[in-house]
């Protein structure tokens, strides 16, 4: 711990025991809106995707990968990769490669993972892998398990799974045990390794990163450049204070939040969360529930028992529960085939139904309903698989004000839909209001993702490129003026 302890001083961070949460990260110094706060490499990662080709082993890129023609699991993007997994993979591979085709089916992310761990933690034991402060494995048994909170059924998972790394391990002298307790401690501490546009790519263990505690309005974000993390300060942060981080996705009513965070055996104590009553109950009428009948009212309805009807808390106009319920089954019961055609790659069918199911929300819901906006994002990753570029940026420009309601100023979230706005404003050649979007988009992502990744410096050309369009643009139609 004092070895960590100095490796964190001089980047402006310490642990700290927190009341009522364990350990956190402190901030030592002062930290402005996209400074890096930390910077750490997995101890332990692994793609999503087991069979078939996803991303690279060694850094999480896709494309030109090759896979290991022994083992027949790891990908790679080339030598680089392969050579600075070697030392690890040559331990893995010989394992894998061992197994028969029935133990090969029941490999997981999960074990895959362990396994890795495992073979790591026996290099760096051996001296074969240097130690750091910050890269051992001391920093991941220090982790909080929580295995006595978990239930029988989820006990027997995890002993079982751990009976299946024994099975790919067999030279090793694993104890089943703690190998269970091991997996209990990724379910509460590993992280979803994603590209720059938040796409899932695969799981790493970062035991540093894993001491940030959650809150539902972070002051910090955690991004990933490969399989790299890093963790970014998205609003000032004074010297003394505790460095958060969001765990979940924040667009959500409280109670769906703490429902959310069960996994992570707490409940969410942060000012987005502490409401009253009638907060709560605002809330929750907005983000999931239905608008009045006028167009032009943003009110929002509850239950009059006594009417038994929803009653605008705005205007007071009345709207029938029974119809309300009648296009609310209507909407389950289309989502549910929309989301099959979708998952199969039926773009076009799957279209049809969510402009229907966009149509009826529109009527049933209120404005800011999340419900809504995510029919709305769906639309639009449709839309453009679609080609169909001017239907896409209108459901885009939709759901803008509703992300500006429920994620803070600088969240990744807000930022990339500005992008996408802008990337469907760029097709369509409208420049100006391209330019427009694209600059916020890089007035956010500039402070959660640096300007160092290639996908930065592609979101920072096309702003450039906006600019130059525009300008000449403008000089032409002013000579034109001119002329005439």
């Amino acid at each position: 711990m004092e070895a960590l302890q100095q490796a964190l001083s001089s980047r402006g961070l310490t642990v700290a025991s927190i009341p009522g949460k364990g350990r956190g990260l402190v901030t030592t110094k002062d930290f402005s809106p996209g400074d890096v706060i930390f910077y750490q490499e997995p101890y332990a990662s692994t793609p999503s995707k087991l069979h078939g080709s996803s991303v690279c082993d060694g850094c999480f890129a896709s494309g030109n990968l090759r896979k290991c023609s022994a083992c027949h699991i790891a990908w790679y993007c080339g030598n680089v990769c392969q050579r600075s997994e070697w030392r690890v993979h040559q331990l893995e591979c010989q394992a894998l490669a061992g197994l028969g085709e029935d133990r090969r089916k029941m490999l997981t992310p999960s074990i895959r993972l362990i396994v890795k761990l495992l073979l790591r933690r026996k290099l760096q034991a051996e001296q074969v892998i240097p130690i750091t402060p910050t890269d051992n494995y001391h920093l991941l048994d220090a982790l909080i398990s929580h295995i006595s909170d978990i239930d029988e059924k989820q006990l027997v998972l995890y002993a079982q799974m751990a009976n299946l790394v024994k099975l790919v391990l067999p030279y090793l002298d694993i104890n089943v045990k703690e190998v269970a307790q091991i997996f209990s401690k990724i379910a509460c501490n590993a992280h979803t390794i994603c590209d720059s546009e938040l796409r899932p790519l695969g799981t790493g263990l970062y035991p540093v990163i894993s001491t940030i505690n959650h809150s539902c309005v972070p002051n910090s974000v955690l991004v990933f450049e490969g399989r790299s993390a890093v963790v970014r300060a998205v609003k000032p942060i004074a010297e003394g204070t505790e460095v958060f981080i969001s765990y979940i996705e924040t667009a959500a009513t409280t109670s769906t939040r703490q429902k959310d965070l069960k996994q992570y055996f707490f409940s969410c104590r942060c000012p987005h969360c502490i409401k009253n009553s009638d907060e709560e109950l605002h809330e929750n009428a907005i983000m999931e529930g239905y608008r009045c009948m006028d167009k032009k009212c943003y009110g929002f309805l509850l239950l009059d028992t006594v009417k038994q009807a929803f009653v605008c808390q705005q205007c007071s106009l009345a709207r029938d529960q029974h119809e309300i319920k009648k296009i609310d089954n209507e909407v389950e019961s289309l989502l549910s085939k929309a989301s099959t055609f979708l998952s199969s790659g039926k773009y076009s069918e799957a279209r049809d139904l969510y402009k229907n199911i966009e149509q009826l929300q529109s009527k049933l819901c209120h404005p800011f309903s999340i419900n809504l906006m995510r029919t709305r994002e769906n639309l639009v990753k449709i839309l453009m698989e679609l080609k169909d570029w001017r239907s896409a940026l209108i459901y885009c420009q939709l759901t803008i004000p509703v992300y500006q309601r429920v994620y803070t100023e600088n969240h990744p979230m807000l930022g990339l839909q500005y992008y996408t706005c802008g990337k469907l404003e760029w097709l369509l050649e409208l420049t100006d209001d391209a330019l427009k979007s694209f600059t916020k988009a890089v007035n956010i992502l500039r402070i959660t993702h640096g300007t160092s990744t290639a996908f930065m410096r592609e979101l920072l050309n096309k702003l450039e490129e906006a600019r130059a369009e525009a300008a000449y643009k403008h000089s032409t139609d002013c000579i034109s003026d001119e002329l005439i």
